[in-house]
């Protein structure tokens, strides 16, 4: 028999087993749908999003510009590397310590090294400096511009001390919901971008 403190505690537990749940969910039905994209379609989505990007003033206003290595047909912000490159600075995502995100710096005449997840990482030293934008990879965006990650909680973590960045969250735009589920411990971008759109 269940005392009366335990049903308050059970009750409260629900809504967030429910949203995470529903976030389980909506995480096999995206990246299901993501992984099934052709490349050309991949390819011309990304450059899509890539010319939004390039005519915001925060792009052109950035010199330092965090991006991600894309795997399993994630957004391809490559391109910018590859145009941009001399007039940037770009830093890219490393894993370590098994639950941590480390920022490097991306240097065009050093090979990436595959890291402990079998993605690709610069193999420099630590950025501790500030970055001016962010873009920011996800499973799922929801119209009020909260993400959904592949649910590790790396990025969420990470984000929270870069809150005077601007972050913006790039996907396709069967990725983006106006019901996504989030929770307190989500980061909200300042703006998502889709092939077809810019929120925020």
């Amino acid at each position: 028999m269940l005392f009366e403190s335990q049903i308050i505690d059970l009750m409260r537990t629900m809504p967030a087993q429910k949203i995470a749940h529903e976030k389980e969910q909506m995480r096999g039905l995206d990246s299901q749908r993501r992984r099934v994209m052709t490349p050309e379609e991949v390819k011309t989505d990304s450059r899509k999003i890539v010319d939004q990007i390039v005519r915001m003033a925060c792009w052109k206003e950035a010199k330092t510009v965090m991006l991600y290595y894309p795997i399993h047909n994630e957004v391809d912000l490559r391109h910018l590397i590859h145009e941009y490159a001399d007039e940037k600075i770009f830093l890219l995502p490393a894993t370590v310590g098994g639950h941590k995100i480390e920022v490097r710096r991306y240097e065009k005449n050093r090979p990436l090294k595959k890291g402990q997840f079998g993605i690709p990482e610069p193999d420099t030293e630590a950025w501790t400096k500030s970055i001016d934008l962010i873009l920011v990879p996800g499973v799922a965006f929801g119209t009020d511009r909260f993400r959904l990650g592949r649910g590790g909680g790396y990025y969420d973590r990470f984000l929270k001390f870069y809150e005077h960045s601007m972050k913006i969250g790039v996907c396709y735009d069967f990725q983006l919901h106006n019901d996504l589920p989030s929770q307190f411990f989500d980061i909200q971008m300042d703006r998502v971008v889709t092939p077809t759109k810019t929120i925020g």
